[in-house]
């Protein structure tokens, strides 16, 4: 991929469920002032910051809606109700993202552990981290923040 020297116009592939494909999509770039003025104190704090929400206490930790989970920063398509699970951690839980394309992942070494966090790809917002202790048939826990989300129903 080419990268421009404006990094709003490198374009990045990106799932959509409503075409059924991947589309070629802008990257997001936006400054801090313009993020806290779209986003709420939560959600700022949890997408653009690397925050947390405290365990049981987010909006979709229990929510069984049928839908897609949307980045809450860009409308990026992230995760299907189809693969959410309860893992008993209190924050939302998925099996698998909707596309690979459209999450990105990069090494956490905060807090003394070293972790898998995840990224929205389009964006860059802090979603949450993915463990290797889901359910079959991947294996694996994207354990994500409901501040870095938005729900779409089907």
């Amino acid at each position: 991929m080419t990268t421009n020297s404006n990094d709003n116009e490198t374009l990045i592939p990106i799932y959509s469920v409503k075409t059924g494909k991947i589309e070629m999509v802008e990257r997001i770039k936006k400054t801090d002032e313009e993020w806290k003025k779209s986003l709420s104190k939560e959600s700022y704090n949890v997408a653009r910051q690397q925050g947390t929400e405290q365990a049981f206490t987010g909006k979709y930790h229990n929510c069984h809606e049928d839908g897609i989970y949307q980045c809450v920063c860009c409308g990026t398509d992230l995760f299907d109700s189809e693969t959410k699970f309860d893992s008993g951690t209190g924050w939302p839980s998925f099996w698998k993202p909707i596309a690979e394309e459209n999450v990105k992942e990069h090494n956490d070494r905060s807090y003394g552990m070293l972790r898998k966090e995840v990224l929205c790809a389009r964006c860059e917002a802090h979603l949450g981290h993915v463990f290797d202790d889901g359910p079959k048939p991947t294996g694996l826990r994207y354990c994500m923040n409901s501040a870095s989300l938005k729900l779409v129903k089907r």
